[in-house]
């Protein structure tokens, strides 16, 4: 598990944010990130001064921003959300920004609350609409639809059960055949023993334009003295009341944050560790095993080389079956590269992704780059005949870590034996799309509210290592 100086302000600057490169085969190229915001009314960064809210959120990836969010809308509580960076430097700003069902399994725990939060993401772009606002502009709203590819009997037959399992649950999905499949997508490679699983209500947004978006509507309750972000400020320590033993407050290393009411702990693949090495000094055993899953992603800008009309992804990503035989690889990182490619609404061709065990390390690994090119044009014949090293001007690669369970569910409920401290953590590449249902979900749990999605598979007690 990792220590407690994940977390913490570290001496060097790559370890814990996104990257974002220009891809080069003959040389790693240099780091970047986003800048660091200006000081504005909505944030607050007073050195060694004392604020009290009625909820305080660690996190401001789109998890923390989300249940924000939903605080300010569904109550009249105050809300603090603090960061040891910005919006969008992990996770969040590092994926897709798929909104898809096509690869959850209905029936189960995720499905409800991926399916619940499918449909306020979609009732959000519809409520812009209806403000005159253009989701696209505002959150780069794409509803693409999605397709599933299978490329042997096998996973056809898995198509055509995953096809009905959908019609079950009320959505429209498809089975498309070979002939049918090359008429949605002429660019793909389509044999006699290709099929797909089509999915219309699938789709896609861009990650900064929403976080931008919802971190605006956000800060219209600043003047109400009800949100304030507390953005480059670490997590130092929790502190607990001495009455009742439930944390009273969390001290960062400019502020100390009390909380009225709760305090929501949602960092991502920090959180497993900031928890336990937190918690241990009141005698306390928690581990909650939530892992970094390092990510690569290649974004390839304003690229019209290849005609792309939905969201594709190969059967095999719902396995992630592991590879081996690259330089840089070994059986430890259990590394694995899938095919998903998708266009997003500024023209930029998204083509992912890999998943792998390397700790927190978001170094470059052009081997992984180099490998998924190949993956993808293994699907689409056009590439094959573009070398990578031909397109360093138009080409970035995104790094993230995602925050992995090894049930494949997120935690999200209270800390047992800390009533008023809550987990929303473990949502690894499904973080966007399952964002609104959790931060739904976890307001519910703070204001003793019937929930719509059933809590008992998300408890914190149920993602516990036994010790």
């Amino acid at each position: 598990m990792t220590s407690l100086s994940a977390f913490l302000p570290n001496p060097n600057p790559n370890l814990n944010l996104l990257h974002s490169h220009n891809f080069s085969l003959s040389s790693v190229p240099s780091w970047k990130h986003k800048s660091t915001p200006s000081k504005s009314p909505f944030s607050v960064s007073c050195s060694s001064s004392s604020h009290t809210y009625d909820v305080v959120i660690v996190g401001a990836g789109v998890i923390g921003l989300t249940i924000a969010r939903h605080f300010l809308l569904s109550s009249d509580l105050s809300v603090a959300i603090v960061d040891k960076a910005i919006p969008c430097s992990g996770a969040t700003g590092a994926g897709q920004g798929h909104l898809w069902m096509i690869n959850k399994t209905p029936g189960t725990a995720t499905w409800d609350l991926a399916w619940r939060s499918h449909q306020l993401w979609t009732t959000l772009a519809q409520s812009l609409e209806e403000q005159g606002l253009d989701p696209t502009v505002e959150l780069g709203w794409k509803k693409s639809g999605s397709l599933l590819i299978g490329r042997s009997d096998a996973e056809s037959d898995m198509l055509k059960e995953r096809v009905k399992q959908l019609c079950e649950t009320g959505l429209n999905a498809e089975y498309l055949s070979s002939s049918d499949l090359l008429k949605e997508e002429p660019d793909l490679l389509v044999d006699q023993n290709s099929a797909a699983a089509f999915l219309p209500v699938d789709c896609q947004l861009d990650a900064h334009r929403t976080v931008e978006y919802i971190e605006k509507a956000n800060r219209n309750f600043a003047s109400e003295g009800r949100y304030v972000e507390f953005y480059n400020d670490p997590v130092k320590c929790f502190i607990r009341s001495d009455g009742n033993g439930e944390v009273k407050a969390v001290q960062t290393f400019k502020n100390t944050l009390h909380s009225k009411k709760a305090v929501i702990v949602a960092a991502g693949c920090w959180t497993g560790g900031l928890i336990q090495d937190l918690f241990k000094n009141w005698g306390m055993e928690l581990h909650v095993p939530v892992r970094p899953r390092k990510g690569h992603l290649l974004v390839l800008q304003n690229f019209n080389f290849l005609a792309l009309n939905h969201g594709v992804m190969e059967a095999d990503y719902l396995s992630h079956p592991t590879i081996s035989g690259l330089e840089s690889s070994d059986c430890e990182k259990d590394l694995s590269v899938s095919m998903v490619a998708s266009v997003d609404t500024a023209g930029n061709l998204l083509l992912g992704s890999s998943r792998e065990f390397v700790g927190f390390n978001t170094d470059l690994d052009k081997s992984v780059v180099s490998y998924m090119w190949r993956r993808v044009g293994e699907f689409f014949p056009k590439l094959k005949t573009i070398s990578l090293s031909d397109l360093n001007a138009s080409t970035k690669v995104r790094i993230g870590l995602r925050p992995y369970m090894p049930d494949g569910k997120p935690v999200i409920g209270p800390v047992p034996g800390l009533s008023n401290v809550y987990l929303a953590a473990g949502h690894e590449g499904s973080g966007l799309s399952l964002a609104l249902g959790t931060a739904e979900m976890i307001v519910e749990m703070v204001l003793g509210h019937q929930g719509k999605v059933d809590t008992t598979s998300f408890a914190v007690q149920q993602a516990l290592v036994k010790i």
